[in-house]
């Protein structure tokens, strides 16, 4: 049974990204749980850029991870921890470990390591690294003959971890491997960085996915080894797509930048919808920042994987968008769409917010405000303008220029005065009035699109659909 310490003081918890990729939904919602995690106890957050792979990490990649996490609004306690930088750190724990007896030198060749592998594949057996060198006499050692130091993993008896999210899990002792924790050009592995790092760091808590709790078996006896105390795990499903299997790209696992850039989701709804796959509290969808902070805890995740759907996120974004402030989204969307006059957009935001469930339909929707005349319709739009249309577009020009105070009430009375005149519904009015205007066959209300396009901008593109 492994130790651990179940109430600590303050609790420590940490992300540690590996920066050969951007920040993906997974390693997002596992920052996002780290930090409401801490936050609700009121401990510490931190982070750690496991860059030991130097081959396949990147700046660019740090770069995202790092933006990603401030866009998310998770910021960490203290300075990024670079695990690279710690390499000595990690080999002065593995000398020390040789030195206790919990690890050995081992002179293995490449051969006698390909034959176990070999033998291990004819038996149908997953393979285990069996040393000659565990317990062999260190006066034995070939001289001057490059060595890997690895792991005295127990051989009898069983680990059980209490996972805070999986329960009790059992591993027999005798399936773990003497696992390397220094390469042979003395580079520390991954498995023993990760180790010294938690401990040094003062992490009370490891919450990551489940795909790691192989690992949390493999790395326990290095704590035991140096006498440190262990962490509480909680290891956390992963996410599936709609259809049940591993996320891939073909489901949106994607880096969370390209949600912001090329989707247009807001961070509070992309921290929303990250915090409800998998976690749960009662019926509640609409979870702010504040109420997760109050309410996050580990009891609340779920066992099972939780399925990605880019259309919940889009409503949820959309409601979202509907409680932004207007100015904020004003600024957002004036560069997707190049729009110079974020004042008339904030105006127009209360009714182009209704109608957009991301920032490029939101854009896309204010495109109509700074169209130069005479507008592109579209095949919609121009199908409106036929027959009749530019006959009553003509009596709308001329109801509308006797308009003298430009609100809604005044225009709905004048084009309803229209439509009676001419003996149709209003219905049948606003549709041409709506084409000539924005160019499309949808917009907002034709009276809000009348009173932000403003009297001069609204008669004259009314004009250039006018029947000569």
């Amino acid at each position: 049974m492994s130790a651990t310490n179940d109430n600590p003081a303050t609790i420590v918890t940490r992300f540690a990204p590996s920066p050969t990729g951007y920040l993906h939904l997974g390693g997002a919602r596992t920052a996002l749980f780290n930090w409401l995690y801490a936050r609700h106890h009121g401990g510490t957050f931190l982070l750690r850029i496991e860059d030991t792979d130097r081959a396949r990490s990147t700046q660019p990649a740090i770069d995202a991870i790092l933006g990603g996490l401030k866009w998310l609004g998770l910021d960490w306690d203290g300075d990024a921890v670079f695990q690279f930088a710690r390499a000595d750190r990690h080999a002065e724990v593995a000398h020390q470990m040789v030195a206790s007896g919990h690890a050995y030198r081992c002179y293995m060749t490449a051969e006698e390591i390909t034959a176990q592998r070999e033998a291990a594949q004819a038996a149908k057996q997953p393979l285990r690294i069996r040393s000659p060198w565990r317990d062999a006499d260190p006066a034995t050692a070939p001289a001057g003959q490059p060595f890997v130091v690895r792991l005295k993993a127990p051989r009898d008896g069983a680990t059980t971890i209490e996972d805070r999210v999986q329960g009790s899990v059992t591993v027999q002792n005798a399936e773990l491997d003497d696992l390397i924790l220094l390469r042979s050009d003395g580079t520390p592995t991954y498995m023993l960085a990760v180790v010294v790092d938690d401990h040094d760091m003062g992490v009370t808590h490891v919450i990551r996915g489940d795909d790691h709790l192989n690992n949390a078996f493999r790395q326990l006896p290095i704590y035991k080894a140096n006498g440190w105390p262990e962490p509480i795990y909680a290891h956390i499903p992963l996410i599936h797509g709609t259809d049940g299997a591993k996320l891939s790209k073909r489901h949106g696992a994607v880096g969370i930048e390209a949600y912001r850039d090329e989707l247009g989701i807001l961070p509070e709804a992309f921290d929303n919808y990250l915090l409800r796959l998998g976690w749960g509290h009662g019926d509640d969808e609409i979870i702010s920042r504040e109420q997760a902070t109050e309410w996050f805890d580990l009891a609340g995740v779920g066992k099972s994987p939780s399925r990605f759907d880019l259309k919940k996120l889009e409503n949820l974004n959309g409601h979202y968008i509907r409680a932004a402030d207007d100015a904020r989204l004003a600024a957002l969307i004036a560069p997707i769409g190049g729009y110079a006059d974020t004042e008339l957009l904030t105006r127009a935001m209360p009714v182009l917010k209704a109608r957009a469930a991301n920032l490029n339909e939101l854009s896309e929707g204010a495109r109509f405000l700074f169209a130069h005349r005479p507008l592109d319709l579209d095949q919609a739009a121009s199908d409106l303008l036929g027959g009749t249309a530019p006959q009553l577009l003509a009596a709308l020009h001329a109801a509308l220029d006797a308009v003298q105070q430009w609100d809604q009430e005044a225009l709905e009375a004048a084009v309803r005065q229209v439509a009676e005149a001419q003996g149709v519904k209003l219905g049948q009015v606003a549709q041409p009035l709506r084409a000539a205007l924005t160019g499309r066959k949808t917009s907002p209300g034709i009276f809000d699109v009348l009173a932000l396009l403003g009297k001069e901008e609204s008669l004259g593109r009314i004009a250039d659909r006018m029947a000569v």
